[in-house]
């Protein structure tokens, strides 16, 4: 099994960095006298809440909350990682890591863990799993029943719909912060006579960044609302 180092180490550090901010966050609660760290991560939390209630009835948003939040600004820290710098050492020698001899002569030690499938795709996995679960355990009857309308023949096209929301999940996230990350090397290339160019793209990057936090968030939410929701006809 192939490890790449630098997805590995970035997102450990995006893992401390959450852990660290919710902490913090929460270390010394007051409604008289709330801290500014307190102050951000209740904009946070009633950012994440309103964006939920957009998807479903208002009292069924509470429970997601933690997952949306989580979601959020995880992706959202792991999306800038890359942004400021990146490690790339040469080896004219073999070099082994865990055991195991890398191929090649060049070795990324730092980039946005977004920047790689395996991360997207774990984070759309674990989507695909949830929904599916609070389908089956929460709506069981409307949720099983929506992979036969508005006809019976149409299983095997709603099954496909179900199987490429993860993969449009992973994809999307991937592609754009992969993306960002190529031409922020491009533009390194330039030298000196690229760095307005660079501010501006990494300025612009970060919009991106929080853009994809934000869709990934609202399409969880969404398919969520799909799975377990269902119009009541009176």
């Amino acid at each position: 099994m192939n490890i790449d180092i630098s997805t590995f180490l970035a997102i450990t550090v995006s893992f401390v960095i959450v852990l660290v901010l919710a902490r913090l966050a929460v270390r010394n609660l007051s409604v008289e006298n709330p801290s500014k760290m307190q102050n951000f991560m209740e904009w946070v939390i009633e950012f994440v809440h309103n964006l939920i209630a957009s998807t479903m009835p208002l009292h069924k948003a509470r429970p997601y909350i933690a997952l949306g939040v989580t979601l959020i600004v995880f992706i959202f820290i792991s999306n800038l990682l890359g942004l400021p710098f990146g490690i790339v050492t040469h080896h004219e020698h073999e070099l082994h890591l865990f055991g195991y001899p890398i191929e090649g002569h060049e070795l990324a030690w730092w980039k946005s863990p977004t920047a790689d499938l395996s991360v997207t795709s774990a984070l759309a996995v674990i989507v695909f799993v949830l929904v599916h679960y609070l389908g089956l355990t929460q709506n069981t009857k409307y949720y099983l029943k929506h992979y036969v309308e508005p006809y019976w023949f149409f299983l095997p096209l709603n099954i496909l719909k179900e199987l490429a929301k993860p993969l449009t999940l992973a994809l999307r996230l991937f592609a754009n912060i992969f993306a960002g990350e190529v031409l922020i090397a491009t533009i390194l290339m330039a030298g000196i006579w690229g760095t307005p160019l660079l501010a501006a793209w990494q300025g612009f990057s970060i919009f991106v960044g929080a853009i994809q936090a934000f869709l990934f968030t609202i399409l969880t939410m969404v398919y969520i609302s799909q799975a377990t929701v269902h119009e009541e006809h009176h």
